[in-house]
């Protein structure tokens, strides 16, 4: 195990840390899966704006992290990737 894998495991043994990990894991992996479609697709942030209509700075701070999307924004990025927006509740 690496270093890294160690110390978030100890980490996930705070209530505190876990809750908020808990909270904020839904926005990671909207942010992750974007980024893997933009990366599928082999276009760049800025092709994908002139697809989508979608700002280029806001393909940005939503792929870093600096902002949640709205779901108006993610049908227009998948739009603009040729690609179908799914949410599954599991």
């Amino acid at each position: 195990m690496s270093d890294l894998k160690k110390y978030f495991a100890k980490q996930m043994q705070d209530p505190e840390f876990k809750a908020e990990h808990d909270a904020t894991r839904v926005e990671f992996e909207v942010v992750r899966a974007l980024a893997a479609a933009r990366a599928e697709t082999h276009i760049t942030q800025h092709e994908l704006s002139l697809r989508s209509g979608v700002r280029q700075s806001n393909i940005s701070r939503i792929e870093s992290g600096a902002c949640i999307p709205t779901l108006a924004t993610l049908q227009a990025l998948a739009r603009g990737m040729n690609k179908k927006l799914i949410i599954d509740f599991k």
